[in-house]
């Protein structure tokens, strides 16, 4: 992980991530997928952008099965937004950092 973005896990996930009092990104990935590599870098670039006004989270859909199960995750990346403990918007698949940033911004 990077410095602005932080793994959770099954566990952390009902604290971080639907207990937070800030819009929260979600990056599902796993170690073996080419295009979550290649978004890692804009995630956390958004989330360095965004630092104090949201979270970001990285969580291993290999190494964490409960949550993504939870949330219908069928293909990786799958990014979504939380806000008051709700999903708010998802998106799936490789895509720009002015995408992901767009999306986050208006939940901040």
């Amino acid at each position: 992980m990077g410095n602005f973005a932080h793994a959770v896990s099954d566990k952390e996930f009902e604290t971080n991530v639907l207990g937070a009092d800030k819009p929260v990104l979600v990056d599902f990935w796993a170690e073996w997928c080419g295009p979550c590599r290649m978004i890692a870098p804009s995630v956390e670039a958004v989330a360095e952008q965004l630092s104090g006004k949201a979270g970001v989270y990285k969580m291993n859909v290999d190494e964490n099965p409960e949550v993504p199960q939870r949330y219908g995750i069928r293909g990786i990346p799958t990014l979504i937004v939380f806000k008051g403990g709700q999903e708010q918007e998802r998106i799936v698949g490789a895509v720009s950092q002015e995408q992901i940033s767009r999306v986050l911004e208006k939940y901040v």
